[in-house]
């Protein structure tokens, strides 16, 4: 992959705007700018076709238009981030204290998410990508949608459930337990810890809508029972497209003709993102 010497070493939010006029539209909701030029068909299938093609109508509806960029890598900035200067685009591979895989923010009305995708596989890049989607969805997300969610949430803090889905929930959740009171209130500390739990739960289940992923299990994950009455309150607000499922079992109950089978890389399940 190769990039245009300007392009490089720009501030993320500086590089959407030089390339803002060479976006390509792929639907009404998304378009794309490839750095490394065209994209083949095999990318076109594993980085736009096969991920957009599930996500529920549902959740569609939430998304503002999507900015997708994908380039060699990205990087924290050195200095003190300016608006859409999350990230710097490079083309040589940052130190391991500076790598970022993705990047997104918003820029009023639309939203822009940008991928790392050099060295990066398919399934992880699945991960990032359903990820950013999650968080733009959960902006849009109404506290009065989110009141079945928040009930559960209530419910495992009242069980002293252990555990989380991802990183960011997990540390958001320990926060507010470390308050030893009130923590069930609908208080900051609670939405706050709700929004990226949900976020979490969300990427999650797009993720599983789409390919075919083991939820690897660790000291931190929540356990299966508790993560499998998320995804079903999730199914019911956000049925999956015609075709696909959250779970085997629906999908067996799909018409063989009807069905989208996942599509894990080469080489056997993608995997979510950590073990926790």
């Amino acid at each position: 992959m190769s990039l245009q010497p300007d392009l490089v070493r720009m501030p993320l939010g500086d590089f959407f705007q030089r390339v803002r006029g060479e976006m390509v539209s792929h639907s009404s909701h998304f378009a794309y700018f490839s750095a490394g030029g065209p994209l083949n068909e095999e990318d076109m299938r594993d980085y736009l076709q096969d991920p957009l093609a599930a996500i529920p109508p549902t959740v569609l509806k939430l998304l503002p238009k999507v900015n997708l960029l994908l380039v060699p890598y990205l990087a924290k900035p050195e200095g003190k981030p300016n608006g859409g200067a999350t990230a710097v685009v490079l083309f040589d591979r940052p130190g391991d204290d500076r790598f970022l895989r993705s990047a997104s923010w918003f820029e009023r009305p639309e939203f822009v998410a940008a991928f790392a995708i050099e060295e990066m596989e398919v399934g992880d890049y699945h991960y990032e990508f359903y990820h950013q989607l999650a968080r733009a969805a959960g902006e849009k997300t109404s506290p009065e949608m989110l009141n079945d969610y928040y009930g559960i949430l209530r419910d495992e803090l009242t069980g002293r459930t252990h555990g989380e889905v991802d990183d960011e929930s997990w540390h958001a959740k320990q926060g507010l337990l470390q308050r030893h009171s009130g923590f069930k209130r609908d208080t900051k500390l609670f939405r706050d810890y709700a929004k990226q739990s949900f976020v979490d739960t969300l990427t999650l289940f797009l993720h599983g809508i789409c390919c075919d992923i083991d939820v690897e299990t660790g000291p931190r994950q929540l356990p299966s029972r508790h993560l499998r009455r998320r995804l079903k309150l999730l199914q019911s607000m956000f049925p999956p497209p015609k075709g696909y499922a959250v779970f085997p079992e629906d999908m067996e109950q799909l018409p063989s003709s009807e069905r989208e089978p996942p599509t894990p890389p080469m080489g056997g399940a993608e995997r979510s993102k950590s073990a926790l």
